[in-house]
């Protein structure tokens, strides 16, 4: 899945490295969809072409992405029984875990998810809980400092599964959530627009807001959902910054630790 702004980019490298060895057919890139962007008064941002701004709707966006780009019928079409979604930014996770798939089919559940624990109370990671009966993340900008530091009666922390964005579901798990609305998530971006006399403004701190789904929003649609504990070691090195913690760099070293051991 891509979005708008790189979805070019990204089939014309595919296309240059020849798909990496796979076969053309089997690679199918679709968009996800995007949202509005408006300022902190309310109003909507408008972009060169004078039209209303827009960025991704977040991956939770993922779900009526795939349906409305006819890639769920697809698979539902080449007998697919089982999806696995992964994110891009980290490079240790494991595209179609094995491990995961049969744990999720030993326990009969529609939707399974890897995790590994926190390395720090404050660690920037969303952590599974269960909210009014049903499976849930909270994304680590929504959990009190309160409840992120509490623990249990091992010395764990309560909360301290961290979702990695390695999600497995059943077909049918994929095309009851491609039909439900996602609650929206808010946050504040720089973004450059028009203003009323026609003139470009790029701002210099944080301007907009941004309203995104997440993945892990789907899960409270299920009653139950199988979670396998990994290593960090060897399940997440995950890119979120240019430079310093959890950087390109450090993703490569822990990739090359991860390969040498």
């Amino acid at each position: 899945m891509t979005s708008k702004e790189n979805h070019d980019e990204t089939v014309a490298f595919l296309e240059k490295n020849n798909y990496f060895g796979y076969d053309k057919q089997s690679v199918i890139v679709f968009t996800q969809s995007e949202l509005p962007l408006i300022d902190k008064e309310g109003k909507l941002l408008i972009n060169k072409d004078n039209k209303i701004k827009e960025a991704s709707d977040g991956n939770g966006g993922t779900y009526s992405s795939l349906r409305r780009s006819g890639c769920l019928a697809d698979m539902k079409d080449r007998g697919i029984k089982w999806i696995f979604i992964g994110g891009v930014d980290n490079v240790l996770l494991k595209m179609a875990d094995v491990t995961l798939l049969g744990m999720a089919i030993k326990q009969e559940v529609q939707i399974a998810s890897k995790s590994v624990v926190k390395a720090n109370p404050h660690e920037k990671v969303g952590v599974f809980c269960k909210m009014n009966g049903h499976p849930k993340v909270i994304e680590y900008a929504e959990l009190p400092e309160k409840m992120a530091e509490e623990v249990d009666q091992e010395g764990e922390l309560k909360y301290g599964e961290s979702h990695i964005m390695c999600n497995l579901y059943t077909i049918d798990a994929i095309e009851k959530v491609s039909k439900e609305h996602l609650m929206y998530h808010s946050a504040i971006k720089k973004n450059s627009y028009i203003d009323e006399n026609g003139k470009e403004i790029i701002p210099e701190i944080p301007n907009s807001y941004k309203f995104e789904s997440f993945i892990f929003d789907a899960f409270e649609f299920f009653d139950d959902i199988g979670i396998l504990r990994g290593k960090r070691e060897d399940d997440f090195a995950p890119v979120k910054n240019k430079e310093g913690v959890d950087s390109p760099k450090t993703a490569k070293e822990l990739y090359e630790k991860y390969w040498n051991r």
